[in-house]
C-alpha cells in the first residue's frame, strides 16, 4: 500500500478529534520544515561593500556576513593568522584585510566546487 494511501486509511480510522490533532500536526511540520528552508544561508555572497575605513575586526565580521554558508570553522585558523600579522607583526591593516578578502573568497570557491561534486555524484548524467 502506497504510503498516501495507507495515511488516508489510518485518517479515516480515527476519531474526529485524532483526525484534527493530526492535521494540527501535520501542518506544524509542514510549517516548520518551510522555515527551515527560509532559514538555509543564501547560496550566493551576499553584496556587503568594504567601507573605506575599516579595522580588521570589522572586514571579519563584514565578511563573516557576506559569506554566510561558509564553516566558520574551516576560516578561523587563517583568518587569526592575519589578525596576528596585524597585530604583531605590522602588517597594516588594508594588507591584512585584502588578504582576509582573498581567503574568504577561496573558501567560497572550494564550498561551490564541493557542492558541484556533491551534485554531480547524485546526478550522474
Amino acid at each position: 500500500m502506497r504510503d498516501s494511501k495507507r495515511l488516508a486509511s489510518l485518517f479515516r480510522s480515527l476519531s474526529e478529534a485524532r483526525q484534527q490533532a493530526l492535521l494540527d500536526y501535520a501542518e506544524f511540520l509542514a510549517g516548520k520544515e518551510g522555515a527551515e528552508i527560509a532559514a538555509a544561508p543564501p547560496s550566493e555572497p551576499l553584496p556587503i561593500p568594504r567601507p573605506e575605513q575599516e579595522n580588521v575586526v570589522k572586514a571579519i565580521q563584514r565578511l563573516t556576513q557576506t559569506y554566510p554558508m561558509l564553516e566558520r570553522n574551516k576560516i578561523f585558523h587563517e583568518a587569526s593568522a592575519q589578525m596576528t600579522r596585524h597585530l604583531i607583526h605590522g602588517v597594516p591593516a588594508v594588507e591584512a584585510i585584502d588578504e582576509l578578502e582573498r581567503i574568504f573568497a577561496r573558501q567560497y570557491q572550494e564550498h561551490r566546487d564541493a557542492l558541484a561534486a556533491l551534485q554531480a555524484s547524485k546526478d550522474p548524467d
